[in-house]
């Protein structure tokens, strides 16, 4: 397969290091589609030899050269280039989230259905020993039909900040995290109980990041992004991309491009999304889902409570214990699997039995084998996987659409009904 790739932040690179690692037998890579030619010359230098390089107005010049076609821009425009490769007949392997509009869901679907070019949406979640544990008890029948799902997730003050200091932090470029975010959520929600969403509720605020909270706790003179600022070292949300290696070549030697800055202050002017999320939903065959997401807790991890007719599913999951000071940048981002305090317990409780913790049995590699798992399908092709991961376009807007009706629905005041061609207000 001839692999083209559009977006080359730092979420192409696993894609790029696959193609020349453990898959380079699937593949290989021949064409790049970048605005920046900084970056471009990174992925260059680490693919280790000349490949033909096009500006994003040439895309559809460099779909010649391709097969499949890797999409990992700016979540608003993965809906432009994902319906152009399909309508050229190519696979198409794009980054969650699908889209970011009702709008863009319809033309995806529209495309997928006419193309004959397979889409596969990259939900590494899914491959996670945990949460395929918790798809096969339900899956089995161990806790019998699902009534109800809590899930609750908590961004610490180094991952959850992340999104307000670039280009996330602007509802027109990634839908705000109900979007970005919790589609990883709300997909692993439809994909456990096997179910769609009929109509949601939420509540949202923007009560910790931005100006305006800033000055109502007097966090006067801030700067506007953390190169070179009088605080850089010591005040934890300011980000030294000086510091990591990838970051200064992708992001700060390449800004003189396209003036994008990935380190502005996450109490500066011009955030639009929000950092405290609350969402209902009611799901076809009844089940309820009660969904909340905070991006500024000391920890990270989630919560998941699901109950059904005969027992109920615990798992709790610790991924960072606690941020240490001045730790603007991910310690685990650079190839350390686990922060410290990190651990994970999946518990089946069954009407009257005692309590089982499930064994999470963990594979070799990153996110405890489940990226080998998520590669293999993206690479590889389909397997007779009982566990159905390998995700298409349907996924992908059943998630989208969740959280684009819970912006609305938060933005109006309204519940919003689901339907097969879109949103529409509930009566």
């Amino acid at each position: 397969m001839r692999y083209a790739f559009v977006g080359l932040g730092h979420r192409a690179q696993m894609y790029v290091d696959a193609l020349l690692g453990g898959w380079s037998d699937t593949g290989e890579i021949t064409a790049l589609c970048d605005p920046n030619r900084t970056r471009l010359g990174y992925y260059l230098d680490r693919i280790g030899r000349d490949v033909p390089c096009f500006a994003p107005g040439d895309f559809g010049a460099m779909l010649d050269l391709a097969d499949a076609v890797v999409v990992a821009t700016v979540d608003a425009a993965h809906a432009r280039y994902v319906v152009a490769a399909l309508d050229a007949g190519k696979d198409v392997v794009v980054e969650k989230p699908l889209c970011t509009t009702a709008e863009d869901c319809a033309a995806i679907a529209a495309a997928a259905e006419r193309s004959t070019g397979r889409l596969i949406v990259t939900f590494n979640y899914r491959y996670s020993p945990r949460n395929s544990a918790v798809r096969r008890l339900i899956a089995a029948g161990a806790i019998g039909e699902v009534t109800s799902v809590h899930f609750g997730w908590s961004l610490d003050t180094i991952h959850g900040a992340d999104y307000f200091r670039r280009w996330h932090r602007d509802r027109a470029n990634s839908g705000g995290l109900l979007v970005h975010k919790a589609t990883h959520h709300f997909d692993l929600v439809n994909w456990w109980i096997a179910d769609a969403a009929a109509s949601v509720y939420a509540q949202t605020s923007l009560r910790f990041y931005g100006a305006g909270n800033a000055r109502a706790r007097g966090l006067a003179d801030r700067p506007g992004r953390a190169h070179r600022a009088p605080g850089l070292g010591t005040d934890p949300f300011l980000l030294d991309m000086s510091a990591d290696p990838r970051l200064k070549r992708l992001y700060l030697d390449a800004e003189h491009e396209d003036g994008y800055i990935r380190d502005q202050d996450v109490f500066g002017e011009g955030v639009t999304i929000d950092d405290n999320m609350s969402v209902l939903v009611r799901y076809e065959r009844g089940a309820l889902l009660t969904y909340s997401l905070n991006a500024h807790a000391p920890a990270e991890g989630y919560r998941v409570v699901i109950n059904g007719t005969a027992g109920r599913l615990e798992l709790d999951v610790v991924e960072r214990a606690w941020t240490p000071p001045h730790a603007a940048i991910d310690p685990t981002a650079s190839g350390k699997e686990h922060a410290e305090g990190a651990s994970e317990r999946l518990v089946l409780h069954r009407h009257w039995r005692r309590p089982e913790e499930i064994v999470i049995e963990q594979g070799a590699g990153a996110h405890g084998g489940g990226d080998a798992l998520l590669l293999d399908d993206v690479f590889r092709g389909p397997s007779d996987d009982p566990l159905a991961r390998r995700a298409g376009y349907r996924a992908g807007v059943a998630s989208v659409m969740i959280g684009v009706s819970a912006n609305r629905s938060a933005a109006t005041g309204a519940p919003v009904a689901l339907t097969a061609g879109g949103t529409r207000a509930a009566d």
